[in-house]
């Protein structure tokens, strides 16, 4: 499926379009949690989904819908993002024309697809909306994104005297580049869907390309 595929289904799809535009005036601006994230999200979900037999019109009400509620990466309830999701979920989308099974597994699978909130998704949704969400943070939108959310929190792109955290703890709050170590270059080992484990060691490998061109520019060696 390509994106102009996806916005055709969502544009032919009354209630995705109309949930679609609700979920474009509930999301702020930031570049990493916009309407434009949920629609990259709702095309991997699809991808990766359609092996597994995930409804594609599920598919995509889950990926608009799994960033409703919205808490900065630096709030001590970041984790309750995706419950919260879930109760907006469960309350809203039975008015877009969802049966009652279909909200229940949109609901779980936004509930548990978050990873500050830790869980594994027990359901082919679930898994397939949780890997998609997850190949945002790699490759080149992975890279995008981590700076912007570093910018946005305070942090600068590296430590001057040691980028590469050879001599001190990891800090991915002050560091941009830290956050490569901290998460980003392990997600692939958590993928759980084979689709999405290929993709997340493809862009993976682009992150690791970034990091030996940013060694080669500040004169150092990697770790």
């Amino acid at each position: 499926m390509s994106r102009a595929d996806l916005l055709d289904l969502v544009a032919a799809d009354a209630a995705l379009s109309r949930l679609s535009n609700t979920v474009r005036g509930r999301l702020d601006d930031d570049p990493g949690h916009d309407l434009a994230h949920a629609l990259r999200v709702a095309l991997w979900t699809v991808v990766i989904g359609e092996p597994l037999g995930v409804d594609p019109r599920e598919a995509v009400a889950a990926a608009l819908m799994h960033d409703i509620v919205n808490l900065p990466k630096d709030s001590p309830e970041r984790h309750l993002a995706s419950e919260r999701s879930e109760a907006v979920v469960r309350a809203e989308l039975p008015a877009y024309g969802f049966a009652e099974d279909a909200v229940d597994r949109v609901a779980v699978a936004v509930r548990d697809h978050s990873f500050s909130r830790g869980a594994v998704p027990q359901t082919a949704l679930g898994r397939s909306l949780q890997d998609a969400d997850r190949l945002e943070a790699l490759g080149a939108l992975g890279l995008f994104r981590c700076v912007s959310t570093g910018t946005r929190m305070g942090a600068r792109y590296f430590a001057d005297d040691d980028p590469f955290a050879r001599e001190r703890p990891l800090d991915d709050r002050a560091f941009s580049v830290d956050h490569f170590y901290a998460k980003l270059l392990g997600l692939p080992a958590t993928m759980l869907t084979d689709v999405g484990r290929a993709e997340a060691v493809r862009r993976a490998a682009f992150l690791e390309m970034t990091l030996a061109q940013l060694a080669s520019e500040l004169g150092e060696t990697l770790p």
